[in-house]
């Protein structure tokens, strides 16, 4: 499988729309869907203050947004999470990897919601169609598309270098005037972590890996993604070549080295839970598999790889919590 790559890390590969003169036109004439700073400042004069927030890039910019924002377009997956999780429902969002719309485990509350891009990028006409008054961007780095974005809503980049989705929350809670709501989700989750930390017993500091597979073959998930951060909150120990930094989202293995994804624990899942999990059945079939220690032990476990092997984001966190106790607190 090839390592999954952040847009950051892709820059030219995203798509880059362009702006037809027919859409320009309507940006011109839509201040819901494009209205420019100072169009908004006198929009918001005698209405409602405004929040300033200083997004994820790490500039000194400043992006201007509503104070209770309305009409939410989330361009990632952990937009999407955390926008649903302080209870607001975008009027756009972009698929999720290995997928046709919203992630799996978000598809029944966000079955409402219009798809307005995918992973390479947004769709821009149709973002200026679900008429924005905040986009949140997730990783986007491409400054074309940006710029775009930025003609038709303020516009906030949510997930920084680090990929980190507390803190990826929290910028989202202050970005949609969520902020307390974004603070109480993140003691309650520090709240159950703790309490499955303790509860864990013997297994405590035990080797968990977590591994993906799909046609593509089997991937490892090293650290830098979001799994590894929600089991660094569990305090347990990586094997292998899970203790180093990957490349890209998640590192591709062959039948000859399936050894690494061994520990303790196994949790793998797949992305599409049609073809892929089916695949599962074959790769348990398989010699190097079955000697693997965590499936001697009967500790290998099949997760849903939209919450634990993708971009993740706040509800994902809290699932993972949940699987995890299932499966390793008797």
């Amino acid at each position: 499988m090839a390592p999954y790559s952040s847009p950051s890390s892709r820059g030219s590969g995203i798509a880059r729309p362009a702006v037809s003169a027919a859409l320009l036109t309507l940006c011109a004439l839509t201040l819901s869907a494009c209205g420019s700073e100072d169009k908004a400042d006198a929009a918001d004069a005698g209405t409602a203050v405004t929040t300033r927030v200083t997004d994820a890039t790490g500039t000194k910019v400043k992006v201007k947004v509503p104070a209770t924002p309305e009409r939410v377009v989330a361009l990632s997956e952990m937009d999407l999470d955390a926008s649903l999780a302080l209870g607001v429902e975008p009027v756009g969002l972009t698929a999720g990897r290995g997928q046709k719309g919203a992630p799996q485990y978000l598809a029944d509350q966000a079955k409402s919601i219009p798809v307005v891009g995918a992973v390479t990028g947004p769709d821009i006409e149709k973002v200026v169609q679900a008429k924005p008054d905040v986009i949140l961007a997730g990783q986007l780095a491409d400054e074309q598309v940006l710029a775009q974005l930025r003609k038709i809503a303020p516009t906030v980049v949510t997930i920084d270098d680090t990929k980190d989705w507390k803190k990826a929350l929290q910028l989202t809670g202050t970005t949609l005037g969520k902020a307390d709501e974004a603070e109480k989700f993140l003691a309650d989750y520090g709240t159950r972590a703790a309490a499955l930390r303790s509860d864990l017993g013997d297994q405590a500091g035990a080797s968990v890996s977590v591994a993906r597979y799909s046609a593509k073959g089997t991937a490892v998930m090293q650290q830098g993604v979001f799994i590894s951060d929600v089991l660094k909150d569990l305090g347990f120990a990586r094997p292998g070549i899970q203790n180093d930094k990957g490349e890209g989202h998640s590192t591709p293995l062959s039948d000859e080295n399936l050894q690494e994804i061994d520990g303790d624990w196994l949790f793998i899942g797949s992305l599409d839970s049609g073809t892929d999990a089916d695949l599962l059945g074959e790769l348990a079939k398989k010699p190097a598999y079955q000697q693997l220690g965590a499936v001697r032990d009967k500790h290998a476990t099949v997760v849903d790889g939209t919450r634990w092997t993708s971009l993740g984001g706040a509800q994902a966190a809290v699932s993972v919590l949940d699987d995890i106790r299932k499966a390793m607190v008797k």
